[in-house]
């Protein structure tokens, strides 16, 4: 009996909204913070940021953005290029202009921090969140968080916010971007809504399962109206630890937001969700998350098909390798794989998975920035035999 293939599913083509993929490798968000200050909480795209995203392109993938600040206030880290700026989008335009002329799409990841910033990065105001508690530890900065703990949002500070998503969405389309991700994961703002632990609303957008979906519902809403339904993915961490978010009963309220996207009339539903699974975390090792979630222990397919019914593909994301990425495809556990890691250090990734060529280690700790600044973010070799 012959070996089954585990690498060509990762190489069928698959239609994902307005855009046609060759292949089923997606370049996951990836934060390196290595764009130019241009002045206090505003960073731009620059030549180095071109070079990086035009050397991991290749016909027919998609790439998604680092996460990329919707507003002023919405930012938290030093280094990471937003999309609020003509400036900003201007240096975009160098980027996706980049990417297309290699003939790939780029997805612009819509972000904001909520209470994972600081008051000297937003202009000494306070941060917005879902309620009035810190996250615990430090900020980069090295204040404690605790020590300027944000304010619960309003409704009309809510509504305001959403807009500003229709708003960036529409910037993005200006840069070039084929279209965006809505980030509602990994503990930022729309994720603090979303997780019982963090949310403590008792009116329009908390206290049960369908209102504290309201605001993601919400945002959808006015990114499909800005650009197009098939133009806007969404990313969820339903088994998120990290910025001290943790749900109850992760499975049965992920399953209840899932069921209401795949609800939406047809017009409004997104192109893709995006997940990450629960054996990745930014806090536990694998075998830690896998015990602290105990007999839950849930793999991303509970999602699936409730998605699938809804016509919506579904992406899944970490601790991916040569490995296991494939039988992910084959055993029907989502439509495309995100590379995080193995994109950073791989230029040439999908090349790489397709030929069976070896990868280039990864260095962990020049993820989020390094001196110089195109070390192991531009100078990652290409294979070459």
């Amino acid at each position: 009996m012959g070996s089954v293939d585990t690498v060509g599913p990762l190489f069928q083509s698959l239609r994902l909204g307005a855009v046609s993929l060759s292949y089923r490798v997606v370049q996951a968000l990836c934060t390196r913070m290595r764009s130019t200050k241009e002045s206090n909480g505003v960073f731009v795209p620059n030549d180095l940021n071109v070079e990086y995203y035009a050397q991991r392109a290749s016909p027919g993938g998609l790439m998604l953005t680092e996460a990329t600040p919707i507003s002023r206030l919405a930012a938290g880290y030093p280094g990471v290029p937003g999309i609020f700026t003509q400036s900003q989008i201007a240096g975009w335009r160098k980027v996706t202009d980049a990417v297309h002329a290699k003939g790939a799409y780029i997805y612009c990841q819509l972000w904001h921090v909520g209470r994972a910033t600081v008051l000297s990065f937003i202009k000494g105001k306070q941060a917005l969140s879902a309620n009035d508690i810190p996250i615990s530890g430090k900020t980069l900065d090295g204040s404690e968080y605790g020590a300027t703990p944000p304010r619960p949002m309003g409704v009309e500070e809510i509504q305001e916010t959403i807009q500003e998503y229709a708003a960036a969405s529409k910037r993005a389309m200006e840069a070039g971007f084929g279209g965006v991700e809505i980030h509602a994961a990994n503990g930022y703002l729309l994720d603090q809504f979303l997780h019982d632990n963090v949310n403590n609303w008792i009116d329009d957008y908390g206290d049960s399962i369908e209102k504290r979906s309201r605001i993601v519902l919400e945002v959808l809403k006015v990114a499909f109206e800005a650009i197009g339904a098939d133009r806007v993915g969404i990313r969820l961490s339903p088994y998120n630890y990290f910025q001290n978010t943790r749900d109850s009963n992760p499975n049965v309220y992920w399953l209840s937001l899932c069921s209401q996207i795949a609800e939406l009339s047809a017009e409004f539903r997104p192109a893709y969700v995006h997940m990450m699974e629960p054996r990745f975390d930014e806090v536990l090792d694998e075998n830690a998350k896998i015990n602290s979630l105990a007999s839950e222990r849930p793999p991303l397919d509970v999602f699936r098909p409730t998605l699938k019914k809804g016509g919506i593909a579904f992406l899944a994301a970490g601790n991916f390798n040569p490995q296991n990425a494939g039988p992910k495809v084959i055993d029907n556990g989502a439509d495309a794989v995100t590379f995080g890691r193995w994109f950073i250090a791989n230029p040439d990734l999908p090349r790489r998975l397709k030929e069976g060529l070896p990868l280039n280690p990864y260095d962990r700790s020049t993820f989020y920035r390094a001196d110089p600044a195109e070390k192991e973010y531009t100078d990652y070799a290409f294979y070459s035999k």
